[in-house]
């Protein structure tokens, strides 16, 4: 009797230690999970400690970790001895949606008396599970997936092991998480460190929290300068309030988006924005600080002034090119004998007008539209249509300096040369097949002179009538700068004089 006591005592104090060999044995695979979890660079490293932990502690060579994928089904990510066949077979099944909040772990101590379909059954049969676990993997908003543990045999569950499967999870869950804030957390850091943008966070007192490079591009202060100061360093004096209104939005939860204004660098220099405003919340949803992200519209606004110029410029020599129709018409009437003839001599000189219009569209040669073309290709567009001698014999041969023409001298030095070789080819060298036109550009007291000459012509013949053509010199002459027209017995002399400095304004 004495010896039954004593083997009963025995048996008491073997059981004692082996329950507390089992918590010690528990403890050491929690702490080791949690050592390799922190020290888990990324998530293969993370399931491989869960799958070792699940099995150490649940006493299985079998488990698996699925996912929810971008689509809500259930997908395997990792996994302890499981055929490819039973993986396929088995994937997508779940109890669970991704959205439910409060899932409960599911010990299935043997599947035949699951009451799962006659054919999931076997399927689990045939990969040689009797038993298994559905472990929840619960996330801060979402259930994340799950884990599983497979026996060969009918399982009891114990507490204890209940116990151990629900801690695994919450920290498989928590490293998930972990890596997922912190891939994302990467990613927006990089993308906000490659922006162009100036991204710029603020507390709600509007001391600077971060400072991204577009920032220190677009202001002129480095991060370490300007990290821990107040934003007002960049607001100029009468936009203070500006800020102060945009921070009372902020607070009420606004988003101020597009908001065109005006910062100041740290040379003192100003620069025009595009500020968008969002408030930043921490967990809780409340409101902890303001993010600023501002784009450099200075050349946006530039291009908008020269598009605004060009404008007014086109609508202006519109105006222009309409009334010298109407005068080309009402000073080419009179002299006119026949409707037919009026039609041509307008056309000669709308021609001679839209080739000079055409000119002052070719592409300037620097960012602001100044030059459109220069004085000698000028005239040899004009004289162009009359170009019929041979190399030995040219029609017209043009020298001496050249030099950009302004735009606004190309239309009236235009007519005048049309007029003049329009005279030429009329009773002027041009209608003799001999005949030619010289043409010598030079400097004369600062300005510019433009020789007419014409060679192996008839003679010229004086007429006291005052044509179109006569106006129309006299007209330019005022204009341009001065032309005087000599009658030599060899041929007409035309002394063109251009005041530059009149057109460079």
């Amino acid at each position: 009797m004495q010896h039954g006591a004593m083997s009963g005592a025995a048996m008491g104090r073997g059981q004692h230690e082996q329950a507390d060999g089992d918590i010690v044995r528990e403890q050491a695979v929690l702490f080791r999970l949690t050592d390799r979890l922190y020290r888990a660079n990324g998530l293969g490293e993370i399931y491989d400690a869960a799958l070792d932990a699940i099995c150490d502690a649940l006493g299985s060579s079998r488990a698996s970790i699925l996912r929810f994928d971008k689509h809500g089904v259930m997908s395997f990510v990792a996994w302890r001895s499981l055929s490819e066949e039973y993986r396929k077979a088995v994937s997508g099944h779940t109890p669970w949606t991704s959205s439910e909040r409060d899932a409960k772990p599911i010990f299935v101590e043997d599947i035949r008396l699951s009451g799962e379909s006659r054919q999931l059954i076997d399927t689990v049969l045939g990969e040689g599970i009797e038993a298994l676990a559905f472990i929840p993997l619960a996330g801060s908003r979402e259930l994340i997936g799950k884990f599983m543990v497979y026996y060969p045999a009918s399982h009891r569950f114990a507490d204890r092991e209940r116990e151990l499967a629900l801690t695994i999870a919450r920290q498989l869950g928590f490293a998930i998480e972990r890596e997922r804030a912190e891939t994302i957390a990467t990613r927006l850091s990089a993308l906000v460190e490659s922006s162009d943008d100036a991204i710029i966070a603020t507390d709600m007192d509007g001391i600077v929290t971060d400072w991204n490079r577009g920032a220190e591009r677009l202001y002129g202060y480095g991060r370490e300068e300007i990290i821990g100061r107040p934003l007002m360093l960049l607001i100029p004096p009468d936009r203070q309030n500006e800020d102060r209104e945009i921070l009372s939005r902020i607070r009420n939860g606004e988003h101020v988006e597009h908001f065109e204004t005006v910062r100041l660098r740290k040379d003192g220099r100003t620069v025009p924005i595009s500020l968008t405003v969002s408030p930043i919340a921490d967990a809780s949803g409340a409101i902890v600080g303001v993010s600023k992200i501002a784009r450099d519209i200075s050349e946006r606004l530039r291009a908008q002034e020269q598009r605004e110029l060009l404008l007014r410029e086109m609508e202006h020599r519109v105006k222009n090119l309409f009334a010298i129709a109407k005068t080309i018409v009402n000073l080419s009437a009179p002299a006119a004998d026949t409707p037919g003839a009026l039609a041509s001599t307008v056309s000669d000189r709308l021609g001679a007008l839209a080739r000079a219009h055409a000119m002052t569209m070719l592409p300037a040669t620097g960012p602001s539209v100044q030059v459109a073309t220069s004085l000698h290709a000028l005239i040899a567009a004009i004289l162009e249509p009359y170009r019929q001698g041979t190399d030995e014999h040219p029609r017209f041969a043009i020298s001496g300096i050249d030099m950009p023409l302004p735009p606004a001298m190309i239309t009236p030095l235009s007519l005048l040369l049309h007029e003049f070789a329009t005279n030429a080819a009329k009773h002027g060298s041009l209608s003799a097949a001999a005949g030619s036109i010289e043409i010598a550009c030079s400097n004369r007291d600062g300005k510019v002179a433009v020789q007419w000459r014409e060679v192996g012509g008839p003679s010229p013949v004086a007429t006291e009538d005052e044509g179109f053509g006569s106006r129309l010199i006299r007209a330019a002459a005022s204009e341009l700068g001065g032309v005087v027209r000599n009658w030599d017995p060899a041929g007409v002399v035309v002394e063109l004089t251009i005041d530059i400095e009149r057109f460079s304004a």
